[in-house]
């Protein structure tokens, strides 16, 4: 576990570095951003549909999804209450309500879970975040970050669930289960050219787009919040009420570990949408990338015990 999170932490880093530095680059912004779109819209949601295909869909998928977003409701609900509570303002409150409750389920929990527990582990991070997280971060974040923000109404939930491509591979994978179908050949080939490169390019763009802001004056207590939230709320929830109904010891573990997640970086741009605290955000997502190098290998030795 540890040598994986180094591993990871040096593309991460390689990330940092290059958006920093852009040695022959004239935009690194720009680079980051064409990477970005050619992970999202090609390799993964080719990976996607290799893993999917592959895997059984019935009452695991069920398991990981309803706990998934039992976590996400679980931090959203408890950030809303207590920062409204303390009179927190409305664009400071909505970027900490998305950073304490959507988890970095992907361009993080999917390296992360492949490292420690193989291609079973591709599968529950893309189910925990492409069944659970994701529909709900498109409608339900959302409407939040519209509410406390100024950027005007969002698109029609079904607009914006339309363009995911990884959902539309989902939906195909589902299909080709569902009717029994075998992927041709070449399709297979294909697919299996394209998938080792998302999870390096991944964490090279994830560490391309971790930028630290300060959150300003008394806003440091917030960030606190959110780590409190990511690494420590949202994982011992998972592992509590999976200890009261065992989905088995692989699952487990892989729902705790994407659990404890930090924040996903992509809420930045939300933030920036929706005229939200960017620079609270912004602290919070680097802080908490960091401090899960700590946190995850802690809760993969307590899951393991």
């Amino acid at each position: 576990m540890i040598q994986a999170l180094l591993e990871m932490a040096v593309l991460v880093a390689a990330g940092v570095a290059f958006r920093r530095l852009s040695p022959g680059v004239a935009d690194a912004a720009a680079m980051r951003a064409a990477l970005s779109q050619v992970v999202y819209d090609i390799l993964l949601p080719a990976l996607v549909f290799r893993v999917l295909v592959r895997s059984p869909l019935g009452g695991e998928s069920l398991v990981i999804s309803a706990t998934a977003a039992s976590a996400v409701l679980l931090a959203l609900g408890a950030t809303l209450l207590v920062a409204r509570a303390r009179g927190l303002p409305p664009a400071a409150l909505g970027a900490v309500a998305l950073a304490a409750a959507w988890p970095n389920a992907t361009y993080l929990g999917l390296p992360v879970l492949e490292a420690v527990l193989g291609e079973r582990g591709r599968g529950i991070a893309i189910q925990y975040d492409l069944f659970a997280c994701l529909p709900l971060l498109l409608t339900v974040g959302l409407a939040v970050a519209s509410r406390l923000g100024q950027g005007g109404p969002p698109q029609p939930v079904w607009r914006r669930l339309a363009g995911v491509p990884a959902l539309w591979a989902v939906a195909a994978a589902v299909a080709v289960q569902a009717a029994g179908l075998q992927v041709p050949a070449l399709a297979q080939a294909v697919l299996d050219r394209l998938a080792p490169a998302v999870v390096p390019l991944m964490l090279l763009v994830l560490g391309m787009g971790l930028e630290f802001r300060r959150p300003g004056p008394r806003r440091w207590r917030w960030v606190g919040w959110v780590l409190a939230c990511q690494l420590f709320l949202m994982p011992a929830w998972v592992w509590g009420i999976t200890a009261l109904l065992p989905p088995g010891p692989v699952l487990r573990t892989g729902l705790v570990l994407e659990a404890a997640m930090p924040s996903m970086v992509l809420g930045v741009v939300i933030c920036d949408r929706f005229r939200l605290d960017t620079g609270l955000y912004a602290a919070a997502a680097a802080l908490s990338t960091v401090a899960a190098l700590v946190t995850l290998p802690l809760w993969h030795a307590l899951v393991g015990m």
